[in-house]
């Protein structure tokens, strides 16, 4: 069976993004990401939040490295991985994260005193190299 793998999360950045490269010079930046969801439970108003890791590799990495800090909103689409390590005391230790494959960067809200934007092109699709 054929299987389907698509994220699309909207949020606010935890911290502001990291960005390194590879050993062949591949800008990888990353990020967490607080997604809130407003339910109703009895008569009370609730809030929950999820945070998720996001990674983005090439171009598109060096522009959420440059124009991206902590607070921001942005749109991101992209696939779910599973990264699976083991620690120097021999402990198997797992974590799940989205690598995206295009971020959007949302609109700042006028009351945060208007600090320039990302350019237009600031939205890319990044096709991942296939292994």
């Amino acid at each position: 069976m054929a299987g389907f793998n698509k994220v699309i999360l909207m949020g606010n950045l935890t911290k502001n993004p990291e960005i390194r490269y590879t050993p062949s010079g591949t800008p990888v930046t990353s990020f967490g990401l607080a997604v809130n969801r407003r339910f109703r439970q009895a008569e009370e108003q609730k809030e929950e939040v999820c945070y998720i890791d996001i990674v983005v590799f090439g171009k598109q990495a060096e522009h959420c490295g440059q124009y991206l800090s902590k607070g921001n909103g942005v749109l991101v689409e992209g696939r779910l991985q599973q990264r699976r390590w083991e620690t120097e005391d021999g402990q198997k230790r797992s974590k799940h994260e989205v690598v995206a494959q295009t971020v959007t960067f949302m609109p700042k809200r006028q009351e945060s005193g208007g600090e320039p934007g990302p350019p237009d092109e600031a939205d890319y699709q990044y096709e991942e190299p296939r292994n």
